[in-house]
């Protein structure tokens, strides 16, 4: 008897034979044995019209069921040994129940499966969430759902992307999306903790549980990113509810199998299916005369409507997402993020997230940590700081100093270098700024400039512009000379290097200040702007620009020899038109550039030397007479080399005539 049983199931049955056990099934409760064969083929290894065929059928008999099943924590009340018959089928069917969810996630987050199936299975998920509590959210099973997608470990690009764009839309699913996404966080900070601990002892399985770890950060990182932001227009709102709308995926289902199989008997079951479940819905609603109201975050209607703006409750949504999101983003900033994802963070802190926090400022903590990392994470956490401290009135002290330490010449080659120079810039155009602080960043730039590729000093120029203009006390530095005072510094310093050494004369002392006109006292590697003596400086390297090879150049730099004092007359130079530039960009402007004059190789008469005496005065260039020394030289040194061979010849033949 019991090798029958066991061959009625392990045996294979056809799709004619699921849809008709799923009718049996759904007739009577006579045929409840059916439940297990068709939660068999709920399975990634099963093919796709036998999954399909099995989700259908047990999607419709759970539905009706839903109402009367007990939740988990019910169940650890009740004593298992009861003797109510009723109470033990709604127990047997809860767990049923988990099991073919547990079996819906696997086939979502398994790489085998069909993307058509997985939309299905998400699609049913997604029902019983709406419908688990009675037209509620059930957000214990939306729980369980997205703690498997972010800890597993395969590419769920399918099934993301599919619960973004059909889900994210209502809020109730944002809301508890954030709740979760926040308890993911506090949990996974635990188990890093726990994983610390446990390092030394074993180091191979900390390896493995930190890249577990990451792809699970990944994951939580995309779906936080890819929640639409919660905003209301004036006179209408963008929202609606998920849960409590009435209308079943099941439509979606029945559009599926006609599009795939176009079998009519399973066609007919999933029409039979909605007729089931819609009637057992107005049923219900008729048998609750809308007691089973929704919560304020969910909408209380039977299909999907949106809030009215002025309604009670929209401030209360607002208010409540907000806090959720706020909490959310902050727990998962707090976790040891991956350098690459803690750049991508940065990047898009400030358009992302700052505008929807409800206390920006609690991102003050994560920024500056950021900010006094240096180098590429410093540039990247630039844009967020400077709106907490422009638009939420964050001070942080040592602001410019961290910046002018950015200000090195790798700068100009970084990814969001375009970026950094407009907030560079946004940041130094206060008129309250000292001087002494304008006049360090105007040197440190005028400093990179000889070294930078010509794109960027194309942006440096525009910056010096830019500051000359609005800081009209530093524009002695164009046209300045070393003061005495810092000549007789500078001298002294040199005249104790001199009195040191051993090779110099007494008398060499005296003409020191002749040699020392081409020193400048600013200091380049000072990381104080205050130290770096910049207001005794000049900004002679602006000449040196003048003279540079690339003529884009050249001629960029003539700008800075108008009188920027005079604002009325001058304006400033937008930086994003440079902060993009590079070699090509620079050389497309300069050949699609119409030339009034074009050289030409064309002599009137037939040049006689290659360089004039006018252009070199003092030196002479006289081909012809060279060329005779030149030709007398090469014929001594001939007879010189004949001379020798002779007297060779000849000593060779007296040793053969010897004896």
């Amino acid at each position: 008897m019991a090798s029958k049983k066991k061959k009625n199931n392990t045996k294979q049955h056809t799709l004619s034979e699921l849809q008709t056990l799923g009718l049996d099934l759904l007739s009577s409760r006579a045929h409840i044995n059916n439940l297990p064969l068709l939660l068999r083929y709920v399975s990634s290894s099963s093919p796709a019209q036998h999954a399909l065929e099995s989700i259908l059928s047990l999607q419709s008999f759970f539905t009706p069921l839903l109402p009367e099943l007990p939740s988990n924590s019910t169940l650890a009340d009740h004593d298992s040994s009861t003797n109510d018959p009723e109470l033990r089928f709604r127990t047997w069917a809860r767990s049923q129940l988990d099991q073919f969810l547990q079996s819906l996630a696997s086939i979502a987050l398994s790489s085998k499966s069909e993307d058509a199936l997985i939309e299905v299975a998400l699609d049913t998920v997604m029902e019983f969430v709406k419908l688990g509590r009675g037209g509620r959210f059930q957000s214990s099973i939306y729980h369980r759902f997205l703690h498997s997608i972010v800890h597993s470990t395969t590419d769920l690009e399918v099934l993301l992307n599919l619960l973004v764009s059909k889900f994210f839309n209502y809020v109730d699913v944002r809301f508890f999306t954030y709740v979760s996404m926040e308890k993911f966080t506090k949990n996974l900070e635990i188990a890093k903790a726990t994983d610390r601990e446990k390092a030394n002892a074993h180091e191979d399985d900390e390896h493995i549980s930190g890249s577990r770890s990451e792809l699970a950060i990944h994951k939580m990182y995309y779906i936080l990113s890819h929640i639409p932001p919660l905003e209301v227009e004036e006179g209408k709102s963008d929202y609606e509810s998920w849960s409590d709308l009435g209308e079943c995926c099941d439509c979606c289902l029945v559009e599926f199998l006609l599009l795939v199989s176009g079998n009519i008997l399973m066609l007919a079951l999933a029409i039979w299916n909605l007729i089931q479940f819609t009637s057992w819905f107005s049923t219900e609603k008729t048998k609750d005369n809308g007691t089973n109201e929704a919560p304020n975050v969910v909408n209380s209607q039977n299909k999907p409507k949106k809030r009215e703006s002025g309604s009670p409750s929209t401030p209360k949504i607002l208010k409540k997402i907000k806090l959720k999101f706020t909490k959310a983003w902050l727990a998962f900033l707090r976790l040891p993020l991956p350098l690459d994802l803690y750049k991508e963070v940065l990047v898009n802190l400030h358009q992302m997230v700052i505008p929807h926090l409800s206390n920006p400022i609690l991102l003050c903590d994560f920024l500056t940590r950021s900010y006094d990392i240096g180098g590429v994470v410093s540039v990247m956490a630039l844009s967020s700081l400077f709106i907490l401290m422009t638009q939420h009135s964050l001070e942080y002290p040592n602001f410019y100093e961290k910046l002018y330490a950015l200000l090195v010449p790798p700068i100009f080659m970084a990814k969001h270098r375009a970026k950094f120079f407009q907030l560079l810039d946004s940041c130094l155009k206060s008129s309250l700024l000292p001087a002494y602080l304008a006049a360090a960043f105007t040197k440190k730039l005028s400093r990179l400039a000889l070294a930078d590729p010509p794109s960027g000093a194309l942006i440096i120029i525009a910056l010096i512009h830019n500051l000359l203009r609005r800081h009209p006390s530093i524009n002695f530095l164009v046209q300045w000379e070393v003061d005495d005072e810092a000549q007789d510094d500078v001298s002294r310093g040199e005249d104790e290097l001199i009195q040191d050494s051993e090779d110099t004369a007494p008398g060499t002392r005296r003409n020191t200040s002749s040699k020392l006109s081409g020193i400048d006292p600013f200091n380049n590697e000072e990381t104080d702007p205050a130290k770096s003596n910049a207001m005794r400086s000049s900004l002679w390297e602006i000449d040196m620009l003048r003279h540079h090879y690339c003529p884009y150049v050249s001629r960029f730099v003539e700008s800075l020899e108008n009188d920027l004092t005079v604002r009325s007359k001058t304006t400033e130079i937008t930086i994003t038109d440079f902060s993009s530039g590079s070699y090509a960009t620079i050389f497309r402007n300069e050949i699609g550039r119409r030339v009034k004059q074009v050289p030409l190789a064309f002599y009137r008469t037939t040049p006689t030397c290659l360089f004039s005496e006018s252009d070199f005065p003092g030196w002479t260039f006289k081909f012809g007479e060279a060329g005779k020394v030149e030709n007398g030289n090469k014929e001594n040194s001939v007879a010189a080399v004949s001379t020798e061979d002779e007297e060779k010849s000849a000593k060779r033949q007296r040793m053969s005539n010897a004896p």
